[in-house]
């Protein structure tokens, strides 16, 4: 979109969210729409080489995103956070501290039971909704109660103190950008490969 990269303070190209006013965050929903793409304004550095409306948003970012901020606000003396630690003995201890997984761990981790039974109830709550909206919207199928499944989970990351990021903006604020066949291209292969190098 030829925007600038990293902690920028306008970085949504859709509106101008604010990514700095966190007082705003989780309460404004409808933030002023960028009504065009000019170079040197709003962290906007080039003209962008695709359309606002050509952008897909892949699933798979959107789900390690959530899986970020939900282990960033973990305590990290907590006994879930060390065997999220001991559970991935290849992963260091900086990508799990800043919750750096990938597709198949953070199905390892759906998956495992004991992990959810480690968790305060605030966490745990947090917990069932990311693995709500995993099953329910960023999978092959999305449920017919997709949009009520995102917001229990922004709901639960604001009560666990989650961060907003861009991808809970976009969630909270723009659910209708995301096309219907959501789930139906994956790109956790090339993910992982990435991940890999």
């Amino acid at each position: 979109m030829g925007m600038q990269t990293g902690y920028t303070k306008y970085c949504c190209f859709i509106c101008e969210w604010d990514s700095r006013d966190r007082k705003q965050h989780y309460i404004k929903k409808e933030w002023p729409i960028r009504v065009r793409m000019q170079p040197g304004s709003k962290n906007v550095l080039r003209v962008p080489l695709v359309e606002r409306d050509k952008v897909i948003m892949p699933p798979l970012h959107i789900k390690l995103g959530l899986m970020k901020n939900f282990v960033k606000a973990l305590d990290n003396d907590s006994d879930a956070f060390r065997y999220l630690r001991n559970k991935f003995p290849e992963l260091s201890d900086a990508k799990v501290t800043e919750g750096v997984f990938i597709g198949p761990q953070i199905r390892k981790i759906i998956a495992d039971s004991h992990f959810q039974e480690l968790l305060s109830a605030t966490e745990r709550d947090a917990w069932v909704a990311f693995k709500s909206v995993v099953a329910n919207f960023l999978g092959n199928n999305k449920s017919a109660e997709y949009v009520n499944v995102v917001q229990k989970c922004i709901s639960a990351y604001r009560q666990l103190g989650c961060n907003m990021s861009l991808k809970i903006h976009l969630l909270d604020s723009h659910l209708d950008f995301f096309p219907e066949n959501l789930g139906s291209v994956s790109d956790e292969h090339g993910e992982r490969f990435h991940q890999d190098i």
